[in-house]
């Protein structure tokens, strides 16, 4: 399978509007972030993990042409608000999508014009909310199997998954026992690493390394990152085995 990170970026993106620091004008296009999110593709499957809020430019910069399902991590404007733009992939019929029950409660409630009956024209997507659960531990997608790991965002109940022995594990700064169970043998990581500065919610840069060490992956990006962050920089400060993950990155697995 391919892992495609569509974004890398946090909720402001980067460059951030009204910024002026080195890394929103730096030239780098490492350094242009859009919403986090990752399309994971097999000969058979495609799915987007979060309809970011740039999902619409995202899609047609890496030329998706189709979805097959979606998992949504948590409900949070950054990973949800692209939405509507999945539209064109569900003319003929409707997109599975996934999350735990805070999600999808949220989900129902931020896009209740999906479910109200209305009049034609306009259009809106089509979509069938599943709530992740002990009975739908692991969700197949035509050969590809998400298990979903609880992770915390400070409080709330967010969702990561895990693809065979790849996981992506954005904005959270704890994984729960139960967590750290359902990642042993991971190989490949995409972790939340926000910044080397403190967050009440999102693990640095720091966290996130000891995290990866801990969950024994060969090979870890960071994803989520602000514009405290300048690639260049961080790629050559990082160890063998760690590396800055940036729009358009495809990890082949």
């Amino acid at each position: 399978m391919t892992i495609t990170v569509l974004g890398s970026g946090t909720s402001y993106g980067v460059p951030s509007i009204n910024c002026n620091c080195p890394v929103c004008t730096s030239d780098a296009a490492e350094d242009k972030r859009t919403r986090a999110s990752v399309w994971v593709k097999s000969e058979n499957s495609s799915v987007i993990i979060d309809t970011s809020t740039d999902f619409r430019l995202q899609a047609l910069r890496e030329k998706i042409d189709r979805i097959d399902a979606i998992f949504i991590t948590h409900s949070h404007a950054d990973h949800i608000h692209g939405m509507d733009d999945i539209r064109p992939y569900s003319f003929k019929n409707p997109i599975p999508v996934y999350g735990n029950g805070e999600t999808i409660e949220e989900l129902r409630q931020r896009f209740a014009y999906i479910f109200r009956k209305t009049q034609k024209g306009g259009g809106k997507p089509k979509i069938e909310l599943n709530r992740l659960g002990k009975a739908d531990d692991t969700v197949d997608i035509n050969g590809l199997e998400f298990t979903p790991i609880p992770l915390k965002h400070g409080e709330l109940n967010v969702t990561g998954y895990r693809i065979g022995n790849f996981a992506y594990l954005t904005d959270c700064n704890r994984i729960t026992d139960e967590g750290m169970r359902k990642l042993e043998g991971i190989e490949y990581l995409i972790i939340d690493a926000l910044r080397f500065r403190p967050h009440p919610t999102h693990f640095t840069i720091d966290e996130a390394m000891e995290t990866a060490k801990r969950i024994g992956a060969k090979q870890t990006w960071f994803t989520h990152l602000c514009h405290d962050v300048m690639h260049k920089q961080l790629k050559q400060k990082l160890p063998s085995g760690f590396a800055p993950a940036f729009d358009g990155l495809k990890i082949v697995i």
